[in-house]
């Protein structure tokens, strides 16, 4: 997982964005145009809006490619008071909440407020994703009706723990809710999704990652799509 992080500097705030984390969702672009126009250099003009408008149109980006910070240190992004994971049709899942991404042995290798995680297989930012579900073809409907796979034998936690292990699912530790394009959601504090992209009920994990071969190593390789904007 590789950071790939650049600021644009304004009077009140500043933005930040990470083209790795880029996937095109174009919240920003069609939220607020005259401050997110690829068309313009740079392409990101934080003065062109109130500092307000700037921040409200970078917490509605669901990968966490843009983030704020305030000349002042006054605006800070909220944490969400409730844990979500929304499965995107044929794409990731959105994270919404107090998010942990860690090693198996503890390290921790992201806290943030809002992630996109890969779950075709094909990322080359794994666990994160670059949009490559989109150049192989990726199918899901994005339902989640198979509540057993989300249990509650962890206690509760207001810190939603991910934890990629490698060649295999993402564990997840904390109370959270997970909800389907259809808006049908089951919760619970632990379970474990799929990463590989084949498994029969996604977005859980049901092992099927032993039989294809999936390799969960990060390649480096990463399908930057956010660069055209640099």
């Amino acid at each position: 997982m590789e950071e790939d992080i650049h600021r644009y500097t304004g009077e009140e705030v500043d933005v930040t964005y990470d083209v790795n984390r880029c996937i095109h969702v174009k919240a920003c672009v069609e939220g607020l145009p005259e401050v997110f126009d690829p068309d313009e250099r740079p392409w990101i003009q934080p003065d062109n809006a109130d500092s307000e408008a700037v921040t409200d149109v970078i917490m509605d980006c669901p990968t966490g490619a843009l983030h704020f910070e305030s000349a002042d240190g006054d605006l800070e992004e909220p944490v969400p008071e409730e844990n979500r994971i929304s499965v995107v049709p044929d794409g990731p899942l959105y994270l919404h909440g107090e998010i942990e991404i860690e090693t198996p042995d503890g390290e921790s290798l992201l806290s943030d407020t809002r992630v996109a995680l890969c779950r075709c297989g094909a990322s080359g930012n794994k666990p994160l994703c670059d949009n490559s579900h989109a150049d192989i073809g990726f199918v899901d409907d994005a339902t989640v009706d198979d509540g057993e796979s989300v249990t509650d034998d962890e206690p509760p936690d207001d810190t939603l723990h991910l934890t990629p292990i490698p060649s295999g699912p993402c564990l997840v530790g904390g109370t959270v809710e997970i909800e389907g394009a259809d808006g049908a959601a089951v919760s619970g504090t632990e379970t474990a999704l799929c990463r590989c992209g084949a498994s029969d009920t996604k977005p859980f994990c049901d092992g099927t990652h032993n039989e294809v071969g999936f390799s969960g190593e990060d390649t480096g390789d990463v399908n930057r799509t956010g660069e055209e904007r640099l």
